[in-house]
Parts: structure tokens; sequence; C-alpha cells
């Protein structure tokens, strides 16, 4: 059975107003019951992460913060989201979530997070509304314990993967391939294995064939024993934090193709939401869905 990972036990609270959809998840999880495309039975509700595995990838000192809940007002600015037991809770679910699924997933081929891909958590400090990076939790707990050798982080939200690059970026274990708009969040790049930066504005052709292009050659070069897949879907048209110009369908086949190319090769994958502020909510939420829905298709 295939499993998915809900944190929706610790949702977050935001004031009127946020510009952050927070209400996404809850509303992605509820049209997959409403839809029959998956049964409660699938849900799964994590537990924390415990700070053995946490000090794999963040600093003993953020940790404290993060957990005694003592941010300055200049880093939970950079953060964006308010400083509460609610967003610590929130995030630690979060990440224990994409960990249980990189156990699911060695099992059944594909394990999915109903949040997580929280790309611009760095070792030691939080931004763009992450706190913990939780692919690179996950990652390093893999890697730790010696279940896989190599993995590929596939990262295809409309920002750069900034903090996940930063972490990995004296490692030979781990390929961070990030695919975003130039024009966008992050202002500082940081230097994943490989950066793809896309013009303001591409659409779905041009965008689907130079990933099909890239994930092939890294796939053959690299040879992953494990994917991570940030699948924001902020790279689609009206995407309020976005600049490119993809339809709901490229969004879609770029899901497919990304199943499919785990599947064809046998690498176990974990699929993580990652961004999706679109000007209409529902066209956030049936993306997300989505994605989903190709996974298990592909996987079924």
């Amino acid at each position: 059975m295939i499993r998915l990972s809900s944190s929706g036990k610790y949702p977050l609270e935001l004031p009127e107003g946020h510009k952050f959809p927070a209400e996404k998840y809850q509303l992605t999880e509820d049209q997959l019951l409403y839809e029959g495309i998956i049964s409660p039975e699938q849900i799964f509700y994590p537990d924390f992460p415990d700070d053995e595995t946490l000090l794999l990838t963040h600093s003993k000192d953020y940790l404290e913060k993060i957990q005694n809940l003592s941010f300055s007002e200049s880093e939970i600015r950079k953060i964006g989201f308010p400083c509460s037991p609610a967003l610590r809770d929130r995030s630690l679910s979060s990440a224990g979530g994409t960990l249980a699924c990189t156990r699911n997933a060695l099992e059944s081929g594909i394990s999915i997070n109903l949040a997580g891909g929280t790309h611009h958590a760095f070792y030691e400090n939080g931004e763009g509304f992450c706190v913990l990076n939780d692919l690179a939790i996950a990652s390093n707990y893999l890697l730790n314990s010696k279940k896989v050798k190599k993995i590929l982080i596939l990262d295809l939200d409309v920002h750069q993967g900034n903090g996940t690059a930063s972490i990995f970026k004296s490692s030979e274990q781990v390929f961070t391939f990030s695919m975003h708009a130039k024009d966008n969040y992050p202002l500082k790049k940081e230097k994943s294995s490989l950066d793809i930066e896309l013009k303001t504005g591409i659409k779905d052709k041009e965008y689907l064939q130079i990933l099909q292009n890239e994930m092939d050659k890294i796939i053959n070069q690299f040879q992953p024993d494990f994917i991570f897949y940030q699948s924001g879907t902020d790279i689609i048209s009206g995407d309020l934090l976005g600049k490119l110009n993809i339809s709901p369908e490229g969004c879609f086949e770029r899901d497919l193709f990304v199943f499919k190319t785990a599947h064809k090769h046998n690498i176990p994958i974990v699929s993580t939401m990652g961004g999706g502020y679109n000007q209409n909510l529902s066209v956030t939420v049936n993306a997300h869905v989505n994605t989903i829905k190709a996974g298990l298709y592909v996987f079924s």
C-alpha cells in the first residue's frame, strides 16, 4: 500500500492576509479523500525526528532556537512566519513525514508527504517559509544509516533550493538538481550540483524538453539509488510568487515524467509538496492533487 504522510495535526497558524496559503495542505488531503484517490488507511501522522537525526543536518545552536522559540526579530522576518509553538511543531512534523516516507519508499517504491519540500532552510538558519530542511534531513538519515549510497534531490519548485544546495555543496553522494526561474527569489543563489535557470514566461514544450534532457543525463551519469522530488506547483501561470508560464496540464506531464523515470529505473522516490501560491487557490490544490495522482498511477 502506498502511504502518504500528513501534518494535519499541526496546522500553521498565520495572521489574516498572510500570502502563504496554509489551507492548501488540508484542502489537498480532503480532495484526495473526496475523489476516492486515496483511502483514510493510506494516511499516517509521523513522529517528530529525534535530535540525533536532526543534528546530522542542522547545528545544535539552531535546533535550540527552534525548540525554545528563541529567534530574533530579524530571523523571524527571514523565515516569514510568526514564531509560535505551532510553527515549531508543524516544522518537526513535516520533517518527520519526509523521514518516514523514505522508509516507506524503500519498501513500496514511492511515498508522498502532503507537506515538506522546505528547501530554503540552511544548516544554521531558516528563510523563505522554511525552518527545517526535510529533504536534507531525510537524505542524511539514509546516508548515515547506509541504506543508500547516492541520492538525487530533484527540485522543480519555481525557486532555487538554495538551502539544500548549501548543505550538500561538498557532498559526492548527493546530487542537487534545481530547475528554477532565474529572475526570482532567492536573489543570491547557491551553487547546486546542477542549476538550470529558466527565463521568465517559459512555456510547457520548452520546459519539458529541458527537464527530460537533463534528467536522463543525470540518471545515466550519476546513477542515484534514491530520489527526493520537490514537486512545487508554483511553476504554473498565475502563481503569485512564480514567474513561469506552465499550464496545469504541463505541470501534470512534468510529474508523470518524473515518476515514470523513477519507476523505469527502479529507483525509490519520495515526493514532497513544496510551493504553490496561485491567485486562484483551487488551481494550486488541483495541481498538488494531480502530482499525487501521477505518482499513484505510475506506481500502482
